[in-house]
């Protein structure tokens, strides 16, 4: 018997899905392809019938579905970081919760009505999603394994390695330091979209002067293992909806207001 792999990821950023039959990719589709919706981020369901009709078969044929994290878990560090930062965080908490309780929660239930599977639903550590989609297709039988992201469930940045089928994740550094989100509060503060506009501030970066260095070497604290410590000073995403503080701006200048002119400071 054929064994099919039905793997979706959505609600964040680019909702997409694969399936995999035997242990090879079949079909892999983003739903934006279908919505002409950029960066959909809807429940993938023009992209799994996509999948499932390239396959030729039913979404009561799979064999297993996996989903790209564990809402559970995230939800649970959701819940933590706005409780250690209320009354401050109430705001964002609010504007949550509804996504949560109608949507990311549900995940199983809404995999059983459209997709008509009855069976077991794997949910994947997001951060080992993010290293099996690399290291599972390709050609090595051992790898070293460094994932670098905005934040899953709690890890940010890990490390391990991995042997046959087998990854293992040796070590993490937590939410709230994150490179990612180091990343996104720079491009917010450069009056960019975040999740969508990194590209942007990455293909500007080499028509820049390093004038900032020396000012980013307080923001972010490397130790001599390669880990490192953001001062959280400069921040607010763990409790509001804007990212760089008001230590931040007093630092490395006002926000650019979006579509204004990018000046050389930029």
């Amino acid at each position: 018997k054929m064994a099919y792999i039905l793997g979706i990821s959505c609600y964040y950023h680019d909702a997409a899905a694969c399936i995999i039959k035997d242990g090879k990719l079949v079909a892999a589709a983003e739903e934006e392809r279908f919505t002409r919706i950029k960066h959909d981020t809807s429940f993938p369901i023009n992209a799994i019938n996509y999948c499932l009709q390239e396959a030729g078969i039913k979404g009561k044929d799979l064999d297993y579905v996996g989903f790209y994290e564990k809402p559970l878990l995230k939800f649970e560090r959701l819940l933590s970081q706005h409780l250690e930062m209320f009354p401050r965080s109430l705001y964002p908490f609010c504007k949550a919760m509804p996504s949560w309780l109608n949507e990311k929660l549900r995940v199983p239930g809404t995999i059983r009505k459209k997709v008509g599977y009855r069976g077991e639903i794997l949910f994947v550590d997001h951060h080992l999603a993010h290293a099996a989609s690399s290291y599972l297709v390709s050609p090595f039988k051992e790898a070293a394994i460094l994932t670098v992201d905005g934040v899953g469930e709690w890890a940010t940045t890990t490390m391990g390695h991995a042997r046959g089928n087998e990854i293992t994740i040796e070590k993490e550094i937590q939410f709230p330091h994150s490179l990612g989100l180091l990343y996104s509060a720079m491009t917010s503060h450069l009056g960019f979209k975040v999740n969508d506009h990194e590209y942007k501030v990455m293909g500007l970066a080499p028509y820049g002067k390093p004038a900032y260095y020396d000012k980013l070497k307080k923001v972010i604290k490397v130790n001599e293992d390669g880990s490192y410590r953001l001062d959280m000073s400069y921040f607010v995403y763990h409790y509001k909806l804007t990212m760089p503080s008001g230590k931040f701006i007093r630092e490395f200048g006002p926000i650019r207001k979006r579509e204004s002119k990018v000046e050389q400071r930029h």
